[in-house]
């Protein structure tokens, strides 16, 4: 290979190299602004005589109008659009009803499961995809959302690895693999790799990513990110006992056929027992607007609300079996879904004189009441050091009466527009889901799903054709879908895209892997393949992984041919290795996850570190073996 010059336009690409990594390491200011800056010293100093190839003025902003940032924000609009339907609940519900609440069990379903979409949907997008999830899973659990999210971006981003559709270097080797032919020898040229030629090296890069954050993220993953928001329903027993003396649990029991409960009326088992009955299940139905004069019918679930003993007690005596925990009332009792409200009834209200009962005051409002707080007195069906146990569905109300209630939201939402009522409670979840949309959401994400997987069509095109088609089928609004999109993982990537072009329009890419693989130029074949994977894990780190792949495919072509070593191979390597990017947030998914889960640039160089090194070893020894 001829030798480069190293030239002065070079020097000044490198030195705005190392000032991006210092303000991406110190975080003197804001990830987002420190790309913003950049992109703007790049313009700037393309004015300047002899710096002409730094940046061209008049296409400094296209990176706006990317590949990449235009599918992100078309991915998060159609993320929002399946989560807007109800459909990442369940998915939630599901993760949560298969693995448990503890982080040991949820982490390797949450993360294995973003691995193997991320085969075949770009790695950015199953990880946009899932944030809701994870959002959902953090409330409902307790576990921090920094302890979630890391894990599942890297194996997003290992999940990539697994077929030749996963990340955009994959999608490209095939091609810079016949373009390389056209100069190799006729015994030399390569074959194209198969959809999953690349499998076996991808599930290995997967599974270590998850035994690695089992065994070591107690001490990697940061600890200290705040918890999500769980509203005003966060621990109901809790919340009763600490604000009304109540307490209270909830409860899923069966009731068998052979029950005495049988034919009794809701209200009166309440009022009998100290309970609160707020939820049956019967024939596959879970109905929790049920109204209290319904009789019981068996087989069915009964999910609960009272103290532990006294529902103990309650079981034992009408041949009922306790769950251990909550099954089929799980998604209906999540925290992100129901909680418990506090609504006033204000003078000159129309329920003023009536009673529960006469309203059906369940059925109407979805209200489960619980108590009601009148003055100084509290009247439950609990009984407390301070009251007996009180019919309150007989209770007639007053203005100034405040009930506490067990409520889903979207009902609590509807409340708000009756002027019967006030609703104190506001920190709960108000969005409007919209599961009647579920159809039209799932159809144009599998619509986008398939134009990605059987058609040429450029990724981002694809994906704001999912986006489009939930907009115009009301699927979002139009304002929604500007909300749903992370503005600031936007102008991170856009604003760093100029530094990569930089890096290769200035020649300093190719001048730097030029000086590196000239100094293993003699070393063993299996030397030179490690240089080529730190080299191309090295550049993917201060520019586009595209780009590295690029820039490098050929020159590791080189490097094989010259050293009696497979080129195929090399070229793979290359292109596997460029998405070992995990120490710095300039990967497109490092970039998503870093503002929910509230990342800091250390928090990727102590997590991605040992990442970087799990994945070059892993990588190559299956690279040798399969290949």
């Amino acid at each position: 290979m001829e030798g480069m010059v190293f030239t002065f336009e070079m020097g000044v690409v490198a030195a705005t190299l190392a000032f991006t990594i210092f303000l991406f390491v110190s975080e003197i200011i804001r990830i987002d602004l420190a790309a913003i800056v950049i992109l703007v010293l790049l313009g700037l100093l393309s004015y300047v005589p002899g710096l002409d190839n730094l940046a061209d003025p008049t296409r400094l902003f296209d990176g706006f109008a990317s590949n990449a940032v235009i599918s992100i924000i078309a991915v998060m609009i159609v993320g929002a659009g399946l989560d807007k339907t109800g459909i990442m609940n369940k998915v939630a519900a599901t993760i949560l009803k298969r693995g448990g609440t503890t982080e040991a069990r949820v982490l390797p379903i949450v993360s294995g499961t973003v691995g193997v979409i991320s085969s075949f949907l770009q790695n950015v997008g199953a990880a946009a995809l899932f944030l809701p999830v994870v959002s959902r899973i953090s409330a409902r659990t307790g576990i921090a959302p920094g302890r979630l999210l890391m894990p599942m971006g890297f194996c997003a981003i290992l999940g990539g690895t697994m077929t030749m559709v996963g990340s955009s270097p994959l999608i490209l080797l095939n091609d810079l693999i016949l373009t390389a032919n056209a100069n190799l020898p006729s015994g030399q040229k390569m074959e194209p790799f198969g959809l999953f030629s690349v499998t076996p090296i991808g599930l290995a890069l997967v599974l270590t990513g998850i035994a690695y954050f089992l065994l070591l993220g107690r001490w990697v993953l940061p600890g200290g990110q705040t918890k999500m928001n769980v509203s005003a329903g966060q621990g109901m027993s809790e919340y009763l006992e600490r604000v009304y003396g109540l307490q209270a649990d909830v409860f899923e029991v069966d009731v068998p056929a052979s029950s005495p409960l049988v034919g009794q009326q809701l209200a009166d088992i309440n009022l009998d027992n100290n309970l609160y009955i707020i939820s049956t299940y019967y024939k596959g139905k879970v109905s929790m607007v049920q109204v209290l004069t319904a009789e019981i019918e068996a087989p069915c679930r009964l999910a609960i609300i009272g103290k532990k003993s006294v529902v103990a007690r309650f079981a034992s005596k009408n041949n009922l079996r306790m769950r251990p925990e909550l099954d089929v009332f799980s998604e209906e009792f999540a925290l992100t879904n129901a909680g418990i409200a506090e609504v006033v009834v204000p003078p000159g209200s129309g329920v003023i004189g009536k009673c529960p009962r006469d309203l059906l005051l369940r059925k109407t409002t979805g209200l489960s009441l619980l108590a009601i707080y009148r003055g100084e007195e509290i009247l439950s069906h609990v009984e407390t050091e301070d009251h007996e146990p009180t019919a309150i569905g007989l209770v007639q109300f007053q203005a100034g009466d405040m009930l506490v209630a067990h409520v889903k939201w979207d009902m609590l939402t509807r409340l708000k527009q009756d002027r019967s009522w006030v609703v104190v409670t506001s920190d709960y979840p108000q969005e409007e889901l919209r599961p009647q949309k579920v159809s039209w959401a799932l159809g144009f994400f599998l619509l986008s799903l398939s134009m990605i997987l059987f058609t040429d069509v450029r990724l981002s095109l694809c994906l704001l054709t999912g986006a489009v088609g939930m907009l115009l089928t009301k699927v979002l609004s139009i304002d929604e879908a500007y909300r749903a999109v992370g503005w600031n993982t936007v102008f991170l990537l856009a604003g760093l895209i100029p530094l990569g072009q930089a890096v290769q329009n200035t020649g300093t890419a190719a001048w730097l892997a030029q000086q590196i693989l000239t100094i293993l130029d003699g070393w063993p074949v299996w030397s030179l393949q490690v240089g080529v994977a730190i080299l191309a894990t090295v550049f993917s780190l201060v520019m586009s992984n595209v780009g590295a792949t690029v820039l490098l495919v050929p020159l590791a072509v080189s490097i094989a041919v010259a050293a009696g070593a497979n080129p195929a191979l090399f070229a793979l390597t290359v292109a596997i290795s460029t998405s070992n990017s995990f120490i710095i947030p300039t990967h497109q998914v490092n970039a998503l996850i870093m503002g929910p889960a509230g990342y800091k640039v250390i928090d990727f160089v102590k997590s991605g570190g040992i990442m970087t090194i799990l994945f070059l070893i892993v990588s190559l020894v299956m690279l040798n073996v399969v290949f």
